[in-house]
């Protein structure tokens, strides 16, 4: 079966949980957040549930548990944390809990990335893969990393991964 074929048969709408990860923002600021819910919703996919979450691995692990744990719940999406400065803990726990990894996706998302802000994309630890049977995607916060992300990447695949997933 040829991919477009595989991503013709996926479900139309996906539950989808968003979480960002601050120590600052709060669903006012969050414009984020917001974008992932907006673009989510504009490809009819459903939104599950959406939490902001300080940086802090504990806190970040929990809610991360807590909603891939969810029944409806098919994908998660996260932005936030992924850099390398020392409050920057997301990325250690999503490796953590990640059963299979995609690696071109934080590939390809760096390149995409160098594109538009040249070499300030190595320090993105953006990566994606599968947790519980579900998808688990981690990009960084900024508004323009995740506007990029959700065009080039996660919005064209997402049906297609959770299809795979769940064997269809």
């Amino acid at each position: 079966m040829s991919v477009e074929e595989h991503k013709a048969k996926g479900k139309r709408s996906i539950h989808c949980f968003v979480v960002t990860v601050s120590d600052t923002r709060d669903e006012a600021t969050d414009t984020s957040g917001q974008l992932i819910k907006s673009m989510l919703a504009d490809e009819n996919h459903r939104l599950a549930g959406y939490r902001i979450v300080k940086d802090e691995p504990a806190q970040i692990e929990s809610l991360l548990r807590e909603a891939l744990a969810g029944r409806e719940v098919e994908a998660v999406i996260v932005n936030g944390g992924t850099g390398i400065s020392p409050r920057d803990g997301t990325y250690e726990v999503i490796v953590r809990l990640l059963d299979k990894r995609l690696d071109g996706f934080g590939e390809i998302f760096r390149y995409l990335s160098y594109q538009d802000i040249g070499s300030a994309a190595v320090m993105s630890r953006a990566v994606a893969g599968s947790a519980q049977g579900k998808v688990l995607i981690s990009l960084p916060g900024s508004r323009g990393a995740v506007g990029l992300a959700m065009e080039k990447l996660i919005l064209p695949e997402l049906r297609h991964m959770v299809s795979q997933l769940q064997g269809k």
